[in-house]
């Protein structure tokens, strides 16, 4: 780039690095703009907050009680980057608190027995304290028991923050004393507006510089962010602030300068946690109502998130028994020739195999009537007398088995014209299993309507 170009730049955004005999004896001082810009742009208020208007548009619960000041504890859980450890520090601000702040991998029985400590002096002082645990999820039982007495006592105001399902990841008497909020991922046009804010902020966003962002440009960063505003603002500025300027005097952020800063998108899927089950039920629901379009995206989100192709086709072999059925029999054989085939080749390669019986049975016609006769067997044995085996139906392959009748009255199936025997297996002439006319199951439809109308005309003969 010619020198003319260099010296449009703002004033030391890209002046190189100070050689080491320039350092000596200098004071340093701290760059506000070594603090990464999503950092640098947490809300300060609620007003700043974008997004998550669910919960926080005027009105809403916890809009409502945080205006009211009314809540002893507060869990947010949602995916990175949806602003839980931001909205914390805005109410603490909001109810006027001091803010204390843990991070629940690196900490533990000890540093949270000193923050407490902490808490009581200052509420002995008069003053407020929030204490805010990141990662809440990873404390174990024992250490979340420890937050209990002080929490009981008012000593201060807990919010935890988690990826994790707070139903299944805290304990029972923390659940019970904390308002739940999920958090979710932001949209793209909430992501586009906060890098716009931070585009115009010349404080504490890139406003400073002169910068024409695209449109396009934004919004690709909005999409491969994937809801997550951290990722968002650190394209951004990587985008912007690599980039130099035109002859314009102008940093210009294109579409092909957001691709290049986005590099590769990060799909979220915590395999240990809720939301792995989230993914997986929208991708057999979707396999169950013949969505193939559905099915092949969720497969896609779970495969680019580092699923194990085994769990995936596990969930499908259920579904191919459980929905599918009698309708298309050979869906069951075709998806486990398709685990044992997935099991041989190994990812990448695998994923072609995936898509193909993924699409096959989302085509599949569909019938639960197997599954539904055998629950409807199930509910009989617990419900109702149970019956037992008819002496008939007995082994007497054993010695002493015929003294006792076992095995007679039996009537061999192969003697008889048709191979239908003509007997009873049990007491009861219920029926459980009622197929419908769909697929390969009418053809079981017909054979059973045959056996029945051979029987009743055996029986009335």
């Amino acid at each position: 780039m010619p020198k003319s170009s260099r010296k449009a730049a703002p004033a030391d955004l890209f002046k190189p690095p100070a050689e080491p005999d320039e350092l000596a004896g200098a004071e340093l001082t701290a760059d506000p703009l070594q603090e990464p810009l999503a950092s640098r742009m947490r809300p300060q208020t609620l007003d700043e907050v974008i997004g998550q208007e669910h919960i926080l548009a005027p009105g809403k619960l916890l809009w409502r009680t945080i205006q009211a000041d009314r809540f002893s504890s507060l869990i947010f859980y949602g995916p990175p980057g949806s602003g839980k450890t931001s909205l914390a520090a805005v109410i603490s601000r909001a109810v006027k608190s001091h803010f204390l702040e843990v991070n629940a991998v690196s900490s533990n029985v000890t540093e949270l027995r000193r923050l407490m400590e902490e808490a009581r002096q200052r509420r002995r002082g008069g003053q407020r304290v929030l204490i805010f645990i990141d990662e809440i999820h990873r404390f174990n039982r024992a250490q979340q028991d420890v937050l209990m007495p002080d929490l009981e006592q008012g000593t201060f105001v807990l919010i935890g923050a988690t990826t994790h399902n707070p139903s299944f990841a805290l304990n029972g008497p923390l659940l019970s004393r904390a308002m739940i909020f999920e958090l979710r991922p932001l949209d793209n046009a909430a992501l586009v507006r906060l890098m716009e804010r931070a585009l115009q902020d010349a404080e504490r966003g890139l406003g400073q510089f002169k910068i024409k962002a695209e449109r396009q440009a934004l919004l690709h960063i909005a999409k491969s962010a994937g809801g997550d505003a951290r990722r968002a603002l650190s394209s951004l500025e990587l985008g912007a602030r690599t980039t130099e300027p035109a002859a314009d005097g102008f940093i210009h952020l294109t579409e092909a300068v957001a691709e290049e800063s986005c590099q590769k998108k990060i799909v979220y899927h915590d395999r240990e946690g809720d939301y792995h089950y989230d993914l997986a039920s929208a991708f057999i629901k979707s396999l169950r109502g013949s969505d193939v379009d559905a099915a092949l995206y969720w497969l896609a989100k779970m495969l680019e998130g580092g699923e194990e192709p085994r769990f995936i086709l596990r969930r499908m072999l259920i579904l191919a028994s459980e929905d599918i059925g009698n309708a298309d029999p050979q869906a069951l054989i075709f998806t486990a020739s398709a685990l044992q085939a997935c099991e041989m080749v190994g990812l990448p390669e695998a994923r072609i195999i995936l898509g193909h019986a993924v699409t096959y049975l989302a085509l599949a016609p569909k019938s639960n009537a197997s599954y539904r006769a055998l629950n409807a067997a199930l509910e009989d044995i617990k419900t109702e007398t149970l019956e037992e085996v008819p002496n008939a139906l007995r082994d007497k392959h054993y010695a002493g088995a015929e003294r006792l009748g076992h095995g007679e009255g039996y009537k061999y199936t192969h003697n008889y014209e048709g191979k239908a025997a003509m007997q009873d297996f049990r007491k009861s002439a219920k029926r459980y299993y009622q197929p419908t006319a769909r697929g390969f199951e009418k053809v079981l439809q017909e054979r059973l309507k045959y056996w029945l109308e051979l029987k009743k005309s055996a029986k009335d003969s």
